[in-house]
């Protein structure tokens, strides 16, 4: 699920139990708060604020259904033929689990944490060819056990969540009457019926909290990924001892503290500033779409942010320059439990410990500490080494190839050690990554090139990560003088900029930088404390966008930014013909692409060539109206593009359909092409 439709959800749930009066109202604002993107139930439930069963009872009844608890969910057998009805795409990016299925109506059963999501669960009955869903209330990390033990063949996906375990008192699901949502279960039916609240609920005309669709998940940009993908070997699956499924609001916010004291620490770095942010953060997006449980994924970001502390010596340090280099090798013989030693009293979770023990392991055994060998490396390891060396690869200039690489030039590097010293699907995962991003900027055009200018290192460290957090390219100048360069060097789309500089003025070099063919149209925020409303003045004349006075919230200032750059954006477009966008399928694949435009609204013509093959896709405020390939044309010819892996794409942004073929929305159009990819039909 996307971040932003689990935070809607939350608000709504919230409201929910705040009606039926379960929770105090502080106690629920608390838990939003901290959950971040985790299920509220789960923060609810991880925090003892509320038991299992009073959640499940209260939101089943709001939500005018039936429940299944974890325990029974646990002990429960579900035929092939029944999990047959959902593809397990689909369940994982909905997070919706089939537990009864009726042959003769074709009707199906569903567990999912958003029965009242109805337009989902219609696109979901289109898409899979059933006659009828009818939704049960489950506890969100349930349906995510139940997704991982029969989906996946992972039979300890439920001992975190209960002591329930497999064997004798396990049970089948009997014949259930999916045709009657009012119709009460038997007594001896799995299904829990949802008690009566001890307090009014909303009247039943008003409608239940309905939770926007989510986009689909899209199949793999390359195979080798596909197969990191789908099935995690049972070794690198999360242990019981590291929470499994939980969620650990403590662990995420460790995660912020961490990547700002490591920022900090390398501000004495110059050529590896922010080398460790970009390490955890492709280390986190790596373990996200291996889908990795939070908890895990959360302790290899951390990982990710602590690999180089403590390792501050002659040498940078990665599993590339440790393999190829004998002082490199020595060094991180000695030094590469350091960290650890440092971090000793910090309780570190036991999978950041592992990242971090055997990050130099190689993939083909001839690596150190251990000497292990392929998926005896732990997972994190394996993950922080790749996006170690592509960190170093892209930033530092002292790196083996002795100057800074794009993204493309690195992973052509990582990709000659295949199997030797990196998991090459971890290395092609990370490539999908990475050119994506490239191809994602290109098509949205809102990755902006940014100059924070400020002498406070500690001032800028938490804006510079929420910045980059937000797709802005950040570059960092402390003074006047290296501002002047930059902006003489370089084009950018936005400076921000303190007005009291070291041996410099914040105004003048504004005045500077209008003189400068690249400085002369960038738009330009004041970042100061300074409260003269002459200096405000005389910003503005000499052409600021804005005047922003410290301290004022990260979070909000970014948001400014964002809507102020965007506001640029489209002025700009409104009076020049919109750049096109081109690409291989490679970079990204087409179902990506359509979930982008989709969500970005974007209006064109997608030209598609493969194999000497030529198509097109005619796409309107994101929703495809009408495409055409060899003979095909509509709905046939979109699914016949959307099994390609190779070939080329082209986005003509200024073309205007003419013709309305297609009527279903493009999420409707990927569930259908996910189930066909699934069945073989495409």
């Amino acid at each position: 699920m996307r971040p932003d439709f689990i935070r809607k959800r939350n608000e709504e749930v919230a409201a929910i139990l705040v009606r039926a009066k379960l929770l105090p109202q502080a106690s629920l604002a608390s838990a939003l708060q901290s959950a971040g993107v985790e299920y509220l139930e789960e923060i609810l439930i991880a925090k003892k604020e509320a038991t299992e069963a009073d959640l499940t009872k209260a939101l089943a009844s709001a939500f005018r259904t039936q429940f299944l608890s974890t325990e029974k969910l646990a002990k429960v057998e579900i035929p092939q033929s029944t999990l047959a009805t959902i593809p397990r795409r689909i369940a994982e990016t909905f997070l919706i689990f089939p537990v009864l299925f009726d042959t003769k109506t074709g009707s199906v059963g569903v567990v999912t944490s958003d029965p009242a999501n109805t337009h989902v669960l219609e696109e979901i009955k289109q898409a899979c060819g059933l006659a009828a869903l009818r939704p049960f209330y489950g506890r969100p990390n349930a349906v995510r056990a139940a997704i991982a033990k029969f989906y996946a063949g992972d039979r300890s996906a439920f001992e975190d969540l209960t002591r329930v375990k497999d064997g004798n008192d396990a049970f089948s699901f009997g014949s259930f009457n999916l045709g009657s949502p009012s119709v009460a279960p038997a007594a001896d039916s799995p299904l829990d019926a949802p008690a009566p609240l001890s307090v009014a609920l909303p009247p039943a005309t008003q409608p239940v909290p309905q939770v926007v669709a989510p986009a689909p998940a899209a199949p793999a940009v390359q195979p080798a990924a596909a197969s990191a993908l789908s099935e995690l070997p049972e070794a690198n699956r999360p242990s019981s001892s590291m929470g499994a499924v939980k969620a650990d609001p403590a662990l995420e916010r460790l995660v912020e503290v961490f990547a700002v004291m490591v920022s900090l620490l390398e501000n004495e770095r110059p050529d590896l500033r922010g080398h460790s942010a970009t390490t955890g953060r492709y280390a986190r997006r790596i373990a996200e779409r291996l889908r990795l449980e939070p908890v895990q994924t959360a302790a290899i970001s951390i990982a990710g942010l602590l690999h180089d502390v403590g390792k501050h010596g002659t040498y940078h340090l990665t599993a590339l320059n440790a393999s190829e280099y004998a002082g490199h090798k020595l060094a991180a013989q000695k030094g590469y439990s350091t960290g650890l030693r440092l971090l000793e009293n910090a309780q570190l979770p036991k999978e950041t410990v592992l990242s971090l023990e055997h990050m130099y392991e190689r993939f083909d055994g001839k690596g150190l500490p251990s000497g292990l060998a392929g998926k005896d490396i732990p997972i994190g390891a394996r993950i922080v080494a790749v996006t170690d060396s592509f960190s170093d690869l892209t930033q530092n200039p002292r790196n083996p190839q002795r100057k800074v690489l794009t993204g493309q030039q690195a992973m052509d590097v990582l990709g000659k050690y295949k199997g030797t010293v990196f998991d090459p699907h971890l290395v092609d995962t990370l490539s999908a990554l990475v050119l994506g991003d490239d191809v994602r900027a290109r098509i949205l055009q809102t990755k902006y090139s940014t100059l924070l200018v400020d002498g406070d290192s500690e001032e800028t460290t938490v804006l510079e990560l929420r910045l980059f957090e937000q797709g802005f390219d950040v570059r960092i100048a402390r003074s006047a003088e290296a501002a002047m360069k930059l902006l003489a060097d370089n084009e950018f789309d936005l400076v921000i900029s303190e007005l009291d500089l070291p041996n410099g003025d914040g105004l003048k070099l504004l005045a500077d930088a209008r003189k400068l063919p690249k400085g002369a149209d960038v738009a330009w925020v004041v970042y100061t404390r300074r409260q003269d409303r002459a200096d405000a003045q005389r910003a503005f004349e000499l052409g600021a966008s804005d005047f922003v006075q410290k301290p004022s919230p990260s979070e909000i200032l970014v948001q400014k930014m964002r809507a102020l750059m965007d506001l640029k954006v489209s002025k700009r477009a409104a009076v020049s013909k919109p750049k096109g966008v081109s690409g291989s399928l490679r970079e990204m694949g087409l179902p990506d692409m359509i979930q982008i435009l989709y969500h970005g609204r974007k209006s064109g013509n997608l030209r598609i060539s493969s194999a000497g093959k030529q198509g097109e896709i005619h796409i309107e405020a994101g929703n495809i109206v009408n495409a055409v390939w060899t003979g095909k044309k509509g709905e046939d010819a979109f699914f016949a593009m959307l099994k390609l892996e190779d070939g080329e794409f082209a986005l003509d942004p200024g073309f205007k359909p003419t013709e309305r073929v297609i009527n279903a929305s493009s999420e409707a159009l990927l569930l259908e092409g996910m189930r066909r990819l699934d069945e073989g039909l495409a």
